[in-house]
């Protein structure tokens, strides 16, 4: 993966002298590759009103709203104690398995607070070329994921649980693992869910002609 990181001038400095440093080699953008483990997906800031029957709004987003970030082009500001920084991201490679750690929690120095948006994704039939940088597209034949793990966490950071939702290959069947339960669960049910991390295997050839016929 691409990293690609801008120092940004204090926000309260004067225009002109922004612009000066903005000269400087220091504020130049940097960029460096790196590996990773798995992608964070970082979820907005869930609202706080409720509807117009003073119902508790439940927000919801796009798995490709939050997959933009890395697109190569999408901006994000990060702030350190003295520091902001503006970054953005671009794939390199698609590995046979991709995690996607979907970013919920948010800790400071009183609590941890959890963001209860729902991702809207597909299970199946995701495409991800468009997140490779063009020189690299050229090597990835197949750039197609089905999900084939989900692990949901419920209920409040301190005192949730967890559940996993698992495809069986041998029945393409899933199933829902709680504790020592397992139980059926429809593929629609899933997306529901308040998805925490999701396990994507890449498609082979074999299997997408499958698809395909």
């Amino acid at each position: 993966m691409r990293i690609f990181t801008k120092k940004l001038p204090h926000p309260d400095l004067p225009a002109e002298e922004k612009a000066q440093l903005l000269q400087n080699s220091e504020y130049q953008e940097m960029m460096v590759e790196s590996t990773f483990m798995y992608l964070t997906l970082d979820l907005p800031t869930a609202p706080l009103y409720k509807d117009e029957k003073e119902q508790l709004i439940i927000p919801q987003v796009p798995l490709f709203s939050i997959l933009a970030k890395f697109n190569g082009a999408t901006e994000k500001e990060y702030k350190t104690y003295k520091e902001n920084f503006l970054k953005r991201f671009q794939l390199t490679k698609l590995p046979p398995y991709l995690i996607f750690c979907i970013k919920r929690f948010t800790k400071n120095n009183f609590f941890v607070e959890k963001n209860p948006t729902i991702v809207n994704f597909p299970i199946t039939n995701v495409d991800l070329r468009e997140y490779l940088s063009e020189e690299v597209q050229a090597a990835h034949a197949n750039t197609t994921y089905d999900l084939i793990a989900n692990i949901v966490h419920d209920g409040k950071p301190s005192e949730g649980s967890y559940r996993i939702h698992v495809l069986h290959h041998g029945t393409g069947k899933w199933y829902e693992l709680q504790d020592l339960q397992v139980t059926d669960i429809l593929p629609q049910m899933i997306t529901l869910s308040e998805a925490y991390i999701q396990i994507w295997k890449r498609r082979e050839e074999d299997e997408t002609n499958q698809q395909g016929a």
